[in-house]
């Protein structure tokens, strides 16, 4: 064993199977298209056409994916102690075969409990193979030093939906929903499993965490003075990804509310895309010298200036769009930096584990909080609610800043 690994360090990647950064990128990247498009994006488009031919409920079929996202935030605290124990490769292979067993489960299911029961599996899979296990694989592999790679997987990621979306609905004519399911399920075990082991270099599995009779304080576990900055940290990306998945869900009628006709809402959430890979870009282009945390304020403002404006002034909603759209897109890459910023490499993968739990909760019930909202204070009172979500959000963040600047310097 290495001196890194029995010091209770990060494992080292196996010289014999390493592999450039372009490689990992790539196939990490590629593999997230297909990952994020056939779990997270597929009921946007199968979830009319399973529910006219099954005679399935549609909120149940649409409901489905909340169970998925709740499995994986239940999965994801143990997701993080394996890749922190075993690297990310075996890990995010196995992924691989959890969704394609989950949606060979979908394309089969006769009965609705089967077909819920097959999202029970995706949601393993999605909890082992999307951003936060991708990110704890590069954070493992490439240490403080995976802040650009990570932010390239996710240009890739940024492009799940106007990749998969079409490629679904193209199947979905050509062979059925059930079809469309069964293809992507090929499509895991022949493309994105041997991406994942071919790509991704073997490392050295590390030996059993240190016991507290010995000293050393096991991976992932926080100092005192790290414990602040971890629950602000967790309650701010809570609260900013509950929020963007109730914006998800329910933009057009929102911006039907503002006055906008169905068409041009439709043309307006389709602004929100191609502004997140710009915020990407741009972040990747100005921000590397700067400390990720710079990153995660300029997210929050962004968003919160964006749903500001959509709020007090609606006549540019375009405008609006495109700077939230660019704050959240920003934020997939401050998800994955700053908590390796702040915290450091040894347990990254832990700790983003447990950061995964409730965020990926609140994604899930977030679809079900926008409905209460609508209902209970209307769009313009669910659109004000938002924006003071935002805000609440940018309070929380905005402390970290000194936090992140004082462990830099003491580094």
């Amino acid at each position: 064993m290495s001196l890194g690994a029995a010091a209770g360090g990060t494992a080292p990647v196996d010289p014999t199977s390493s592999r450039p950064r372009l490689v990992v990128v790539s196939a990490i990247g590629v593999a997230q298209i297909l990952a994020w498009g056939s779990s997270y994006y597929l009921p946007a488009v199968l979830a009319g056409p399973i529910a006219a031919d099954t005679g399935w409920p549609l909120t149940w079929v649409v409901g489905a994916l909340s169970i998925g996202l709740l499995v994986s935030g239940l999965v994801s605290p143990r997701i993080g102690h394996l890749i922190d124990r075993h690297g990310g490769r075996p890990v995010l292979a196995t992924s691989a075969v959890l969704l394609a067993v989950g949606l060979l489960g979908l394309g089969f299911a006769p009965t609705l409990p089967l077909f819920i029961a097959a999202w029970v599996v995706i949601g393993f899979g999605m909890g082992a193979g999307l951003y936060d296990p991708a990110f704890s694989a590069l954070g493992r592999l490439y240490g403080e030093g995976a802040r650009p790679v990570i932010a390239q997987v996710t240009l890739f990621g940024g492009f799940a939906s106007t990749v998969c979306w079409p490629l679904t609905a193209f199947l979905a004519e050509q062979l059925g929903w059930r079809g469309a399911c069964l293809t992507y399920a090929v499509i895991h075990l022949a493309v994105v499993l041997p991406l994942y082991l071919v790509g991704l270099p073997r490392e050295v599995r590390r030996g059993p965490a240190p016991s507290a009779v010995s000293g050393v304080p096991p991976p992932g576990q926080l100092r005192p003075d790290q414990r602040t900055a971890f629950v602000l940290l967790a309650a701010g990306f809570t609260l900013a990804y509950a929020t963007m998945t109730v914006i998800a869900v329910h933009l057009l009628t929102l911006l039907q509310a503002q006055g906008l006709a169905l068409a041009a809402a439709v043309g307006m959430g389709a602004l929100i895309g191609p502004s997140q890979v710009g915020g990407r870009v741009l972040e990747m282009a100005f921000g590397k010298k700067a400390h990720p945390i710079w990153s995660l304020v300029a997210s929050s403002v962004l968003v919160a200036v964006g749903l500001g404006l959509l709020v007090g002034m609606p006549g540019i909603a375009a405008a609006s769009i495109v700077l939230y759209g660019m704050g959240s897109g920003i934020r997939s890459i401050a998800r994955g930096t700053v908590p390796l910023a702040l915290f450091g490499r040894e347990g990254y993968a832990i700790l983003m584990g447990r950061l995964a739990l409730p965020t990926l909760l609140a994604t899930a019930a977030a679809p079900m909080i926008g409905v209460s909202l609508l209902n209970g204070v209307g769009p313009d009172g669910t659109l004000a609610v938002l924006w003071g979500a935002s805000l609440l959000n940018l309070a929380l963040v905005l402390p970290l800043v000194p936090m992140a600047l004082k462990r830099r310097e003491t580094r």
